[in-house]
């Protein structure tokens, strides 16, 4: 089988030397080819028996390295369709809990959004009890919170407008709010988004959300129905998120990834970015530096 591990630095730690040698050491591997994609990422080409085997040795490895890898087959690692959680992976916050903080109730609220995220809660039940603290809050906070709170990941807008140019669909599917997704993915550049609606009336939320709830079940449909609509298989889909509602989608893209991500996610994925931005997607596909799409 040929694999190819892929290392991504971050950029201010500059050029590092990674031990290729030591962590595939009691592994029956062939190197064959090395490509260099950028200063902080590069390619190595190998073939072994088992991708498994492969993953569990690196795992060891790498437990503690200050960059971030990812092995796969070298066959349809350029995926046709990304699909990706927004809060807390495609931006730099929980917008609910920036909403909670306008309702002076952050504290209680942050609290039940970690324990969710960690899997300690099931999240319809959770998102219900979180919105229902905010009834009665302006909705004028929505976008007060998205103009003073909500930002882009680094490496975010890079990776949509990459995939998207080079023909991928790229889906923005949340646990969260449509008053936010759709701002977020016209600012990163996804062709479409989904996520839950908040109920307004009279200028204030009412404290509920729109049903059904998307949550975990959601967001793996919608990756198969993506993927069904543009006829192609699991295995050319990339999945990313950071939260236990992520989970099902990650397992059963063709590369899932975990991105800053909760343990239990982090240890069902396919790869981690821990350490680089959101750019490290785009090389664990193949990319090199120069084919960024950059504003």
């Amino acid at each position: 089988m040929e694999l190819v591990l892929t290392t991504v630095t971050p950029a201010q730690a500059g050029s590092l030397s990674i031990g290729y040698a030591e962590a595939l050491a009691d592994l029956d591997v062939e190197i064959t080819d090395s490509v260099m994609l950028s200063p902080q990422a590069s390619d190595l080409v190998f073939e072994a028996a088992s991708l498994e085997d492969v993953r569990k040795a690196l795992t060891a490895a790498f437990a503690d390295a200050p960059f971030d890898w990812c092995v796969q087959p070298v066959e349809g690692r350029r995926k046709r369709l990304l699909v990706a959680d927004m809060d807390s992976t495609i931006i730099n916050v929980e917008c609910l809990d920036e909403l909670a903080d306008f309702a002076g109730k952050k504290s209680e609220i942050a609290a039940i959004t970690e324990r969710a995220m960690r899997g300690e809660l099931e999240f319809e039940g959770a998102l219900r009890e979180r919105v229902g603290m905010l009834k009665g809050l302006s909705t004028g906070a929505l976008q007060q919170a998205y103009d003073e709170r909500v930002r882009l990941n680094p490496g975010a807008r890079t990776l949509v407008r990459t995939m998207a140019e080079n023909g991928a669909r790229c889906v923005l599917v949340s646990g969260g709010f449509t008053f936010f997704t759709s701002r977020v993915a016209q600012a990163a550049g996804f062709h479409d988004n989904r996520a839950n609606t908040l109920l307004e009336g009279e200028g204030a939320l009412t404290g509920l959300v729109g049903e059904p709830i998307l949550g975990r079940e959601a967001k793996l449909a919608a990756l198969k129905e993506e993927a069904a609509t543009l006829a192609v298989p699991l295995s050319e889909t990339l999945a990313i998120g950071d939260g236990a509602n992520d989970l099902a989608m990650i397992e059963a893209a063709g590369l899932g990834v975990a991105y800053r991500a909760k343990p239990i996610v982090a240890a069902q994925a396919d790869a981690k970015v821990d350490h680089a931005d959101l750019t490290a997607l785009l090389y664990f596909q193949g990319y090199r530096a120069d084919e960024f799409v950059i504003d």
